[in-house]
């Protein structure tokens, strides 16, 4: 049997299973970090004597970070592959995460929560990467959606479950045990993951060189379909994400009269919601077919969902909760965008 036979047989295997797994636990880490401030806002205001709009621009750097360098880290993974650079993004993620917990002035939180985001930046794609070496095509829509479940566990364990141990240990202890959690992936990761299948030859890609990388970046920037996706992509997760990674748990306590853990068992329902419904957008888009279908009907819910619960606040609360629900699985679809551009794009 050649190197390449074994690389087949494996593609798919149990062994991708649990590369695909480790990749994922990355990206469930990067939203347990996301969201993690939402049940902390009070503790936080107080420790470092700033106010809501302080604290918002605390929370946001890890998003200025983590957006801005997705293109670069595209580029990265490229070249050094996703073995290397999910070790060492995780690795500083869980630096940045003893930073944030240890500092004691506002400009070393801010550098935390920088770290924290910019070693995040890989989870997502690195783990796309390592699903389209290791699993048929086929199955692509699917695991991107399988990966982003995973993912939104980590963000519903940054909530309800975490909010009674930052009460009973602090936020500081907290976000330092999560450090050590990642600690211990990037360790596996090292040892357990590996970059393709044996024998499987290097996917067509950059070209090599300034010339061939900007040669790649007009492929892809020249086509409308990108564009169109980026920005369907953007609008469905941005209300989505800053409602249930920071501003659901205040709404639910101050709108609605919740407790923090009731508030945060609330905003958490939007990300299981997420995790029920990407997995299974990406499934229905395989089966049919068709992605644009799944695309509008998904804008279209999601819309009218977020009116009712943000201008009908009178309404019985069980409702309310049903539609945070209904808005973090219906805005799932946004999954398919990433299976949109890999089908657009060499």
């Amino acid at each position: 049997m050649t190197a390449t036979d074994a690389g087949d047989q494996e593609r798919g295997g149990s062994r991708a299973w649990v590369i695909w797994a480790l990749g994922s636990l990355c990206f469930a880490y990067a939203f347990l970090q996301r969201v993690a401030p939402s049940v902390m806002v009070d503790e936080l205001m107080r420790d470092f004597a700033v106010g809501a709009a302080v604290l918002g621009n605390l929370s946001a750097i890890y998003f200025y970070a983590y957006a801005g360098l997705q293109i670069p880290v595209g580029m990265a993974l490229d070249r050094w592959g996703p073995r290397r650079m999910l070790t060492g993004a995780i690795s500083l993620a869980a630096l940045g995460s003893i930073v944030f917990a240890t500092a004691d002035s506002l400009p070393l939180a801010y550098l935390g929560r920088l770290m924290i985001g910019t070693g995040s930046a890989v989870g997502f794609v690195g783990t796309l990467m390592l699903v389209s070496r290791w699993f048929p095509v086929a199955r692509f829509a699917f695991l991107s959606g399988m990966t982003m479940l995973v993912a939104m566990v980590g963000g519903v364990l940054g909530q309800a479950p975490l909010a009674p141990v930052v009460e009973a240990v602090g936020w500081r202890a907290t976000i330092a045990g999560a450090g050590a959690f990642a600690v211990v992936l990037a360790a596996a990761i090292w040892l357990v993951v590996r970059d393709r299948p044996p024998g499987q030859t290097v996917e067509a890609g950059l070209t090599g060189g300034a010339a061939g990388i900007l040669a790649d970046l007009r492929v892809v920037l020249s086509s409308r379909q990108n564009w169109v996706v980026g920005f369907y992509g953007a609008t469905m997760s941005g209300p989505m994400l800053s409602y249930a990674g920071l501003w659901g748990v205040p709404h639910m306590m101050q709108v609605h009269g919740l407790g923090r853990a009731g508030a945060a068992g609330s905003a958490s329902l939007v990300l299981v919601g997420w995790a029920a419904g990407a997995p299974a957008v990406g499934w229905l888009s395989d089966r049919i077919g068709r992605r644009k279908l799944p695309l509008i009907v998904s804008a279209a819910v999601t819309l009218a969902a977020w009116i009712v619960v943000l201008y009908m606040p009178g309404l019985p609360l069980p409702v309310i909760l049903s539609l945070l629900f209904v808005i973090g699985a219906v805005s799932a679809a946004m999954i398919l965008c990433f299976a949109i551009a890999r089908e657009q794009a060499p």
